[in-house]
């Protein structure tokens, strides 16, 4: 049985060690001019190190350029990308096709990961993508478990999982809270808005607080609580799912840290001792618990929710 890779997103340069020391395979790093959502920012000199210690223990580092790119930022992607490649960065994830395009005349054998967030929903959109250079797609959040599978059965590129963190649910190319503030007369820099990690929308009808950032890709808003199913790894395992994502976006060093220890212990077991997960997959599940924040209840995401045609 094929051991899925474990893919973690660290805060910083700093981080890369620790987390392959707590079982990492591969990272999502990049700087938020190119890259959607990052749990921290990596400037060139930063990327460079992470590839240098990252294959030293061979891992794999993968730089997020998924960002939609209107047209005063595509000159800038030719040169991005090329230096990726001198650095021999494992593989670009991208989403608007002018990083394709561009990947193809600049670096035409870097491998491609294909994410459009809320689009990879089937696997004929995937072999698609496929068909025109990418070899992994990465799976809308919005899809239940048989869709997975069933994308995964028929897919002709790799699949990717994310399986724990929390999901972008909207996001507005806009400076939406840059405008509030104005409009209440205040003034308020993007670099705080980024930064501050306790600013929420508040349903009371729901009693649900969504996370609310600002950067330079607009105004995002995020999930009330957070994707956990270390539990529920069997189907995806057998069905030979490619790669489990952890999203530690919003989260600290530590915290990213100790989930991706309690993943790797999730993992190895499910497909070296099956029987042994199933004894402690729900203990696995408490001591995630155990480290959660507060207002970030664990739910199961759309893994288990009924397909409505």
């Amino acid at each position: 049985m094929k051991k899925p890779e474990l893919l973690v997103t660290p805060t910083s340069v700093n981080d890369i060690q620790e987390l392959i020391n707590a079982g990492a395979d591969a990272f999502i790093i990049g700087e938020q001019k190119f890259g959607l959502r990052l749990a921290g920012e990596f400037s060139r000199e930063d990327v460079k190190k992470a590839v240098e210690i990252a294959h030293a223990a061979g891992k794999k580092v993968y730089v997020a350029m998924n960002a939609i790119f209107h047209n005063e930022k595509v000159d800038a992607l030719a040169d991005y990308v090329a230096f990726l490649r001198d650095v021999k960065v494992d593989a670009i994830v991208f989403g608007d096709p002018a990083v394709l395009m561009t990947v193809r005349e600049v670096a035409p054998d870097m491998k491609l990961h294909w994410n459009t967030e809320t689009t990879a929903t089937n696997y004929y959109t995937c072999n698609y993508w496929g068909r025109k250079g990418a070899k992994r797609a990465v799976l809308a959040r919005e899809i239940n478990m048989d869709a997975i599978i069933e994308t995964k059965e028929n897919a002709e590129v790799e699949i990717e999982v994310q399986v724990h963190g929390m999901t972008c649910m909207f996001q507005s190319k806009r400076s939406l809270l840059g405008n509030y503030f104005e409009y209440q007369g205040k003034a308020m820099e993007i670099g705080n808005r980024r930064l501050e990690k306790d600013m929420f929308l508040y349903d009371k009808e729901r009693d649900n607080k969504y996370p609310i950032f600002e950067d330079e890709n607009g105004t995002h808003i995020m999930s009330p609580n957070d994707i956990c199913i270390i539990d529920e790894l069997q189907d995806m395992v057998k069905a030979g799912i490619d790669s489990f994502k952890i999203d530690g976006i919003l989260k600290s060093p530590e915290y990213i840290k100790e989930v991706t220890k309690l993943y790797r212990k999730a993992i190895d077991l499910c497909v070296e001792d099956p029987d042994q997960y199933e004894e402690v997959k729900d203990e696995l599940l408490k001591e995630i618990e155990a480290i959660q924040p507060k207002n970030r209840p664990l739910d199961t995401g759309f893994f288990f929710k009924e397909t409505v045609y």
